[in-house]
């Protein structure tokens, strides 16, 4: 484990909002010319399904791959999951909403009332 903090919260918000703006612009897009428009084509499941292959990649990068690896894994993560929540019209203020529920919460705690 490295003791590196996250880093810059700000810069990653900003590059996050343009992403969210990008996948809200291409989602009514011809699936010919979009990816992000065929990937909705294809419906939840299938964006679902990327995503888990996504997060097994990333998973596996920060096994055994180094730094530049796992942020790429990440980012293809964070793109499809932003793509996966648009297809269940699930907004990032539900996603927010969310994590604010959590904030303060210690993540065992949260852990053992989800159980209840």
């Amino acid at each position: 484990m490295t003791k590196a903090p996250l880093g810059n919260a700000d810069a990653f918000i900003g590059v996050l909002a343009h992403l969210a703006d990008t996948v809200d612009d291409r989602a009514s897009g011809d699936p010919k010319d979009s990816y992000t428009a065929k990937l909705l084509s294809k419906g939840a499941l299938h964006c679902g399904k990327k995503i888990a292959e996504e997060g097994a990649e990333l998973a596996l990068a920060l096994a055994a791959q180094g730094k530049s690896e796992s942020a790429s894994e990440a980012a293809d993560l964070i793109y499809h999951m932003l793509v996966g929540l648009r297809s269940r019209g699930v907004t990032l203020d539900d996603v927010a909403a969310a994590l604010r529920k959590r904030q303060g919460v210690s993540g065992l705690d949260e852990k053992a009332a989800r159980k209840s």
